[in-house]
Protein backbone atom coordinates (compact mmCIF):
# COMPACT_ATOMS: atom_id res chain seq x y z
CA UNK A 1 0.00 0.00 0.00
CA UNK A 2 1.24 3.47 -0.95
CA UNK A 3 2.18 5.48 2.33
CA UNK A 4 -0.57 9.10 2.63
CA UNK A 5 0.04 11.53 0.20
CA UNK A 6 0.81 14.24 2.85
CA UNK A 7 3.55 11.48 4.59
CA UNK A 8 5.40 11.58 1.57
CA UNK A 9 5.43 16.17 1.17
CA UNK A 10 6.95 15.69 4.79
CA UNK A 11 9.35 13.01 3.85
CA UNK A 12 10.42 15.21 0.59
CA UNK A 13 10.57 18.46 2.77
CA UNK A 14 12.83 16.58 5.10
CA UNK A 15 14.89 14.91 2.91
CA UNK A 16 15.83 18.17 0.75
CA UNK A 17 16.67 20.15 3.95
CA UNK A 18 19.17 17.35 4.83
CA UNK A 19 20.92 17.78 0.96
CA UNK A 20 22.10 21.21 1.43
CA UNK A 21 19.57 22.81 -0.37
CA UNK A 22 18.96 26.69 1.15
CA UNK A 23 16.03 27.26 3.41
CA UNK A 24 13.67 30.27 3.87
CA UNK A 25 14.78 32.45 7.13
CA UNK A 26 11.59 32.48 9.05
CA UNK A 27 12.72 36.36 10.19
CA UNK A 28 15.64 38.83 10.45
CA UNK A 29 18.07 37.78 13.44
CA UNK A 30 21.04 38.83 13.30
CA UNK A 31 22.91 35.46 13.33
CA UNK A 32 23.81 35.70 17.43
CA UNK A 33 20.29 36.03 18.04
CA UNK A 34 19.22 33.26 15.80
CA UNK A 35 21.62 30.78 17.41
CA UNK A 36 20.61 31.56 20.89
CA UNK A 37 17.29 31.06 19.50
CA UNK A 38 17.71 27.85 18.48
CA UNK A 39 19.81 26.21 20.94
CA UNK A 40 17.08 27.18 23.69
CA UNK A 41 13.59 27.25 22.10
CA UNK A 42 12.93 30.50 23.21
CA UNK A 43 12.76 33.79 21.89
CA UNK A 44 15.76 36.33 22.03
CA UNK A 45 15.05 40.20 23.44
CA UNK A 46 14.76 42.89 20.79
CA UNK A 47 18.15 44.40 20.95
CA UNK A 48 17.95 47.44 18.79
CA UNK A 49 17.92 50.63 20.82
CA UNK A 50 15.61 53.78 20.39
CA UNK A 51 17.33 56.27 17.84
CA UNK A 52 17.54 58.94 20.60
CA UNK A 53 19.26 56.27 22.97
CA UNK A 54 23.27 56.03 23.34
CA UNK A 55 23.64 52.71 24.98
CA UNK A 56 27.01 52.20 27.56
CA UNK A 57 26.65 48.66 28.14
CA UNK A 58 25.21 45.26 27.80
CA UNK A 59 24.91 42.36 29.73
CA UNK A 60 25.56 39.31 27.60
CA UNK A 61 29.27 38.58 28.33
CA UNK A 62 30.77 37.18 31.61
CA UNK A 63 33.32 39.74 31.96
CA UNK A 64 30.16 42.51 32.07
CA UNK A 65 28.16 39.91 34.60
CA UNK A 66 31.37 40.02 37.07
CA UNK A 67 31.66 43.97 37.01
CA UNK A 68 28.86 43.71 38.88
CA UNK A 69 28.73 42.78 42.79
CA UNK A 70 26.04 42.01 45.94
CA UNK A 71 25.20 44.77 48.11
CA UNK A 72 22.25 43.36 50.08
CA UNK A 73 20.59 44.02 53.76
CA UNK A 74 23.28 40.80 55.26
CA UNK A 75 25.68 44.12 55.68
CA UNK A 76 23.59 44.95 58.74
CA UNK A 77 22.08 41.43 59.79
CA UNK A 78 19.29 40.54 57.16
CA UNK A 79 19.37 37.49 55.42
CA UNK A 80 18.13 38.63 52.14
CA UNK A 81 20.34 37.41 48.93
CA UNK A 82 21.06 38.12 45.72
CA UNK A 83 23.02 37.63 42.15
CA UNK A 84 23.67 38.98 39.30
CA UNK A 85 24.09 36.32 35.95
CA UNK A 86 24.40 35.75 32.42
CA UNK A 87 21.16 33.79 30.82
CA UNK A 88 22.14 31.15 28.36
CA UNK A 89 19.90 33.72 25.57
CA UNK A 90 22.37 36.85 25.85
CA UNK A 91 21.28 39.25 29.19
CA UNK A 92 21.89 40.12 32.35
CA UNK A 93 19.94 38.81 35.32
CA UNK A 94 19.42 40.28 38.80
CA UNK A 95 17.74 37.72 40.75
CA UNK A 96 17.66 36.59 44.31
CA UNK A 97 15.25 36.36 47.35
CA UNK A 98 14.20 39.42 49.84
CA UNK A 99 13.47 38.83 53.57
CA UNK A 100 12.23 41.18 56.26
CA UNK A 101 13.94 38.78 58.98
CA UNK A 102 16.89 40.87 61.09
CA UNK A 103 15.08 44.11 60.56
CA UNK A 104 16.35 43.36 56.73
CA UNK A 105 14.37 44.16 53.59
CA UNK A 106 16.42 44.67 50.42
CA UNK A 107 19.01 43.54 47.42
CA UNK A 108 21.15 45.21 45.49
CA UNK A 109 23.87 44.81 43.17
CA UNK A 110 26.41 47.48 42.44
CA UNK A 111 29.02 48.10 39.33
CA UNK A 112 32.69 48.37 39.60
CA UNK A 113 33.43 52.31 39.38
CA UNK A 114 34.10 53.76 35.77
CA UNK A 115 33.69 56.32 33.56
CA UNK A 116 29.83 56.35 31.96
CA UNK A 117 30.20 59.49 29.81
CA UNK A 118 26.74 60.71 30.99
CA UNK A 119 27.59 64.34 30.96
CA UNK A 120 24.71 66.36 29.03
CA UNK A 121 22.29 63.36 29.56
CA UNK A 122 18.56 63.74 30.51
CA UNK A 123 18.59 60.73 31.93
CA UNK A 124 18.94 56.51 31.91
CA UNK A 125 17.60 54.09 29.51
CA UNK A 126 17.31 49.90 30.30
CA UNK A 127 16.61 47.33 28.46
CA UNK A 128 14.48 44.89 30.75
CA UNK A 129 11.86 42.73 32.04
CA UNK A 130 10.21 42.43 35.13
CA UNK A 131 8.50 40.09 37.18
CA UNK A 132 5.78 42.18 38.99
CA UNK A 133 7.86 43.94 41.21
CA UNK A 134 9.17 47.69 41.48
CA UNK A 135 13.01 48.21 41.06
CA UNK A 136 15.31 51.08 41.49
CA UNK A 137 18.58 52.66 39.62
CA UNK A 138 20.87 53.85 42.62
CA UNK A 139 23.28 56.33 41.08
CA UNK A 140 26.62 57.20 42.93
CA UNK A 141 29.28 60.12 42.47
CA UNK A 142 32.87 59.77 43.90
CA UNK A 143 31.72 61.58 46.70
CA UNK A 144 28.61 59.67 47.44
CA UNK A 145 30.55 56.03 47.60
CA UNK A 146 29.51 54.93 51.16
CA UNK A 147 26.21 54.58 52.55
CA UNK A 148 24.11 56.87 50.30
CA UNK A 149 23.14 57.58 46.36
CA UNK A 150 20.72 58.71 44.00
CA UNK A 151 17.51 56.69 43.77
CA UNK A 152 15.34 56.13 40.21
CA UNK A 153 12.47 54.00 40.26
CA UNK A 154 10.50 52.03 38.05
CA UNK A 155 8.25 49.31 37.48
CA UNK A 156 8.86 47.44 34.39
CA UNK A 157 5.95 45.19 32.56
CA UNK A 158 6.40 41.10 33.11
CA UNK A 159 4.98 40.12 29.90
CA UNK A 160 6.95 41.35 27.88
CA UNK A 161 10.59 43.24 27.24
CA UNK A 162 11.02 47.41 26.88
CA UNK A 163 12.53 50.19 26.87
CA UNK A 164 12.07 51.91 30.65
CA UNK A 165 13.29 55.41 30.60
CA UNK A 166 13.88 57.34 34.21
CA UNK A 167 14.48 61.17 34.14
CA UNK A 168 17.76 62.22 36.22
CA UNK A 169 15.15 64.91 37.46
CA UNK A 170 13.64 61.84 39.04
CA UNK A 171 15.89 60.67 40.93
CA UNK A 172 15.77 61.61 45.14
CA UNK A 173 18.98 61.62 47.01
CA UNK A 174 18.60 58.69 49.84
CA UNK A 175 20.46 57.18 52.61
CA UNK A 176 19.20 53.87 54.35
CA UNK A 177 15.58 54.43 53.19
CA UNK A 178 15.80 57.72 54.20
CA UNK A 179 15.04 61.14 51.94
CA UNK A 180 17.64 63.07 52.20
CA UNK A 181 17.40 67.13 52.87
CA UNK A 182 19.81 69.81 51.31
CA UNK A 183 21.68 67.57 48.52
CA UNK A 184 20.84 68.86 45.14
CA UNK A 185 19.76 66.72 41.76
CA UNK A 186 22.30 64.19 40.48
CA UNK A 187 25.27 65.37 38.35
CA UNK A 188 24.95 63.27 35.72
CA UNK A 189 28.57 63.65 34.34
CA UNK A 190 29.78 62.52 38.15
CA UNK A 191 28.26 59.41 38.55
CA UNK A 192 31.03 56.80 39.00
CA UNK A 193 28.41 53.61 39.99
CA UNK A 194 25.55 52.60 39.19
CA UNK A 195 23.26 49.65 40.69
CA UNK A 196 19.98 48.05 40.98
CA UNK A 197 18.12 48.11 43.58
CA UNK A 198 14.52 45.90 45.20
CA UNK A 199 13.35 47.18 48.70
CA UNK A 200 10.42 48.61 50.04
CA UNK A 201 8.89 45.36 51.56
CA UNK A 202 8.80 43.49 48.69
CA UNK A 203 8.96 39.88 50.50
CA UNK A 204 10.11 36.94 48.11
CA UNK A 205 11.43 35.80 44.98
CA UNK A 206 12.51 38.19 42.23
CA UNK A 207 13.75 38.08 38.89
CA UNK A 208 14.66 41.48 36.88
CA UNK A 209 16.14 40.67 33.41
CA UNK A 210 18.08 43.87 31.68
CA UNK A 211 19.84 43.18 28.36
CA UNK A 212 21.31 46.85 28.20
CA UNK A 213 21.63 50.24 29.96
CA UNK A 214 22.38 53.55 28.27
CA UNK A 215 21.46 57.17 28.25
CA UNK A 216 19.14 59.35 26.37
CA UNK A 217 19.64 62.91 25.61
Amino acid sequence: MSPPRSFTSRALTVARSWSGSPRPRASRMEPRDALLEANTGAPVPQNHPDSDVVVVTRFDTHDEIERWAAFDDVIMGGISLSRMELDPRGFGVFTGEVSLENSGGFASTRSTSREWGLGGARGLALRVRGDGHAYKVNARTAKGLSDWSWQGAFAPTSDAWSTVRIPFEAFVPRRRGETLDGVGPVPPEAIRRLGLLIADKQVGPFRLEIEWLGYYR
